[in-house]
């Protein structure tokens, strides 16, 4: 009683001496036993801990004991202390000598073999894990069994912990890319809850990555009967018509849902997916203003700092977005991905295509261009600030693994730019990614930049006809894009305005598209069609970008529109003080043909 009421104040130190007290005198006490450590762990004397556990289990040879040391031993990521405390007690337990433990004794099983999956998962032994958990399953659907016909216990919190197995087996197969394992496990964990949101979320989130749109609407509809105002529900129904490319519908779907929930940061980080893709991104800046009346302190919703992050990127604003993502890059919901964005502006602020002169030559090297170099550095930090979960129902271990190339990528050095290539081929041959679009452009701006167009090329082409998946959007952009410079360079315009149309046809933002179909009308000498896409692409990229504003004024001048000329010279002169280029080349022509 007195350690506890110690423990309750915050005094761990004075509760483990009262503990220590009590155990002395009853050493054979398994659950005060448990109070010693546990008071050990708050306090974070872990070697203590460790010591006490151990010298407890040599009086008493208690599972209890033996798996909050392991729990202490993953914490402290000591993994091989963790599983051979584990699988010490397994040994004595498996097979023929199952049948001879109590229910309580089946349940601690269970317990430990889930914990047992969990430091197999941190020690990055998948398979193994996902072996101990089939185990547990089939444990616990023994315990399940047992209670079912001696009516001694509670069955719904048997059938709850089957089902949590399940899921965990889902995830893992999810992982290893086995969708039918995962839909199979899924679907068994129905049987014991029927009812769970959780599962039946998960189950509408593998059906869109099956591409089973009928079966996820069906699923959500279920849900939202069970729950009427769940919001990953509708977030998913929103998305349905979102990745049917139904942007107008999506953007109805997600307002609505913004209308009511003003501070739903997912729906409102979708609509600035889907308007940016639907060319329609200012149409954002309401909802975002509604979002921070609606907050306290704006500046520390990690949420909304998200979705400005992402409109100042999309808008042309890289610094800009650097600042709102790092404000949300400690949050356990929107920090990964927030890192995932800074690194990707550190790498390629402007969204530069790869080009076949972009290495470094001889004794060049970065630190002739400083904030290159910081923002590498920056980049590599935020890398290693990255914990991608092992399982799941996405790839962030992929992405980590293709962010780390793409690094060195970017370091332009010729043996980084080498060995980044060997592993983009690496992760490109695995079976779990051969639908898998990074790893492909990957090698082809590797083969760019190493000079090796060719083979670039017949890499991209593989990709061309590929199916648009949100999931996969930004990297089969990117790809397209390659290809199609790639064709202009070639003079193969028709190719390339067909690849062009079709990422337009999915980012209406894109203002490198407009940019590249510039180039292509300019050189056909249409300069009318020309600058009404330099127009899109000056727009589009927020006039960030100060060589588009130049070739739209050029194209106007051609054209003899000399007064639209000189206003976009204005334009860029005002955001861009020192392009001076424009002024001698463009500007005072313009000016100079009007007044004669």
């Amino acid at each position: 009683m007195l350690g506890e009421a110690y423990m309750s104040i915050q005094e761990p130190d004075l509760a483990i001496e009262a503990y220590q007290k009590a155990f002395n005198l009853r050493p054979h006490d398994t659950h005060l036993a448990g109070k010693v450590g546990r008071a050990y762990v708050k306090s974070h004397q872990y070697n203590k801990a460790i010591a006490f556990y151990q010298q407890a289990l040599c009086t008493e040879n208690h599972t209890g004991l033996k798996l909050n040391l392991a729990e202490l031993y993953l914490k402290l990521k000591q993994f091989k202390n963790a599983q051979m405390t584990l699988e010490e007690h397994e040994d004595g337990s498996h097979g023929s000598h199952v049948d001879f433990l109590d229910i309580d004794g089946l349940q601690l099983r269970t317990k430990q073999l889930l914990l047992l999956a969990r430091v197999h998962e941190k020690a990055g032994n998948t398979s193994l894990s996902l072996q101990t958990l089939k185990a547990a399953r089939d444990n616990q659907d023994i315990v399940q069994k047992r209670i079912s016909v001696g009516q001694s216990g509670n069955l719904y919190d048997q059938y709850k912990t089957l089902s949590k197995i399940c899921l965990l087996m889902a995830q893992y197969w999810s992982h290893l890319k086995n969708n039918a394992e995962a839909l199979a496990c899924l679907e068994e964990c129905l049987k014991y809850t029927p009812n769970d949101i959780e599962i039946l979320t998960s189950l509408a989130r593998l059906y869109i990555q099956m591409d089973f749109m009928d079966s996820c609407r069906e699923i959500c509809l279920r849900i939202l009967q069970i729950d009427n105002s769940n919001e990953a529900a509708s977030v998913i129904m929103a998305d349905l018509s979102f990745r049917k490319m139904d942007l107008e519908n999506a953007t109805y779907h997600f307002s609505q849902l913004l209308l009511v929930q003003p501070c739903y940061w997912t729906a409102l980080a979708r609509l600035v997916e889907v308007m940016r893709r639907s060319g329609t991104l200012l149409d954002v800046v309401p909802f975002l203003k509604r979002s921070k009346e609606a907050t306290v302190a704006p500046d520390q919703i990690p949420g909304l700092q998200y979705c400005n992050g992402l409109y100042e990127w999309y808008t042309g604003n890289p610094n800009g977005a650097l600042r709102h993502f790092n404000a949300a890059r400690k949050d356990t919901e929107w920090g990964q991905q927030a890192i995932f964005n800074m690194i990707e502006i550190c790498i390629n602020p402007d969204g530069d295509i790869p080009k076949s002169n972009d290495l470094l030559e001889g004794n060049e090297n970065m630190d002739s261009n400083n904030s290159r170099l910081i923002a590498l550095k920056t980049a590599d930090r935020l890398l290693k600030e990255l914990h991608p979960r092992s399982i799941g129902l996405d790839n962030e271990a992929l992405n980590h693994q293709l962010m780390h190339n793409f690094l060195k990528l970017a370091s332009k050095e010729k043996y980084q730019v080498e060995q980044a290539l060997q592993d983009f081929i690496e992760l490109s041959a695995r079976e779990e990614n051969q639908d898998a679009v990074g790893p492909v452009l990957g090698m082809a701006t590797a083969l760019v930049m190493l000079k090796q167009t060719h083979r670039a090329k017949n890499n991209l082409k593989r990709l061309a006809k590929v199916a648009w998946k949100f999931e996969e959007a930004e990297y089969l952009e990117r790809s397209w894009l390659l290809l199609a410079d790639i064709y202009i360079n070639s003079n193969k315009w028709d190719m390339s305005e067909s690849l062009i149309a079709r990422i337009l046809e999915y980012n209406k933002s894109s203002a490198k598209a407009y940019e590249l179909s510039g180039y292509i009308a300019e050189k056909s000498q249409q300069y009318r069609d020309a600058a009404k896409r330099y127009e899109n692409a000056w727009n589009y990229c927020g006039r960030s970008k100060p060589h588009i504003g130049y070739k739209l004024a050029y194209n106007h001048m051609k054209t003899r529109c000399f007064a639209n000329a000189i206003e976009i010279c204005q334009q860029v002169l005002k955001l861009h003080p020192d392009y001076t280029i424009i002024r001698k080349d463009i500007f005072e022509k313009c000016r100079n043909n009007l007044r004669s």
